[in-house]
């Protein structure tokens, strides 16, 4: 990553459990402001636990996780989603006997009372011009829509949340090839159109360096490469394993 982006969020030397078994083995990574970092890895990883990790869902048995240099290691979700850090979950889990645009305007739940309701709906303006399609359906029950556009509906939920860092779970998955290039071409404008930063969760290893600064691979929980995107998808392994090359 280049040394003009400001690192937001630093991982360090996390070692994450369920029980006594070891999801996360001593993990170190770093998200830059304005930026996008891939985390890639095959299923079962440890991505979403990564993930899980930095929401304060599963906590780390040891090492840090700070954010804007604030220790976020021992706080609980709720704090950290007001502090910025907002999840895309792997599957989209809606809310499907809702409409999409209740859907979607769940994701600013936390803002209401805080915000003048005129921000808010500039912002609602500004994830319909991202998917126009979701502004089309606004009234369709989210349950009856394409896989595509329901991963649309999560995205622009995550959006209304206004985040500093999005974590996208695996967004490609179950997508066609066509739609995941739509998604993740928009995706790759949200740092330079909102200042958010991202961290991306993909086995699609091609789609996500394709829009990255830098990334990791994560192999059976611990991190086995790192670099440039263009050094990722430069490097042997990386192409064996997940290009196909």
């Amino acid at each position: 990553m280049s040394t003009q982006y400001r690192v937001i969020l630093e991982i360090k030397n996390v070692s994450t459990y369920y029980g006594e078994s070891k999801a996360l083995d001593n993990v170190s990574l770093q998200v830059g402001e304005r930026g996008i970092v891939a985390l890639l890895g095959s299923n079962g990883a440890g991505k979403s636990t990564a993930f899980s990790t930095i929401c304060g869902i599963v906590p780390p048995r040891s090492g840090n996780v700070t954010f804007y240099d604030k220790q976020i290691t021992e706080l609980i979700p709720e704090v950290i989603v007001k502090l910025g850090i907002v999840q895309v979950p792997e599957r989209r889990q809606l809310f499907s006997a809702m409409t999409v645009m209740d859907n979607i305007l769940l994701g600013a739940y936390t803002r209401y009372g805080k915000e003048n309701k005129r921000d808010i709906n500039r912002d609602l303006d500004r994830v319909l011009e991202i998917f126009p399609i979701l502004k089309e359906r606004q009234g369709q029950v989210s349950g009856t829509l394409s896989g595509g556009q329901q991963q649309m509906v999560a995205v622009a939920r995550g959006l209304m949340a206004k985040p500093k860092l999005l974590l996208l779970d695996e967004p490609s998955l179950g997508l066609a090839p066509l739609v995941v290039k739509e998604m993740f071409s928009a995706i790759s404008k949200f740092p330079a159109e909102t200042g958010m930063s991202i961290l991306l969760a993909e086995q699609n290893a091609k789609a996500a360096l394709g829009i990255a600064n830098r990334g990791y691979v994560l192999s059976v929980g611990t991190i086995s490469l790192s670099g440039t995107a263009e050094q990722l998808l430069s490097n042997r392994s990386v192409q064996n394993a997940y290009l196909g090359m």
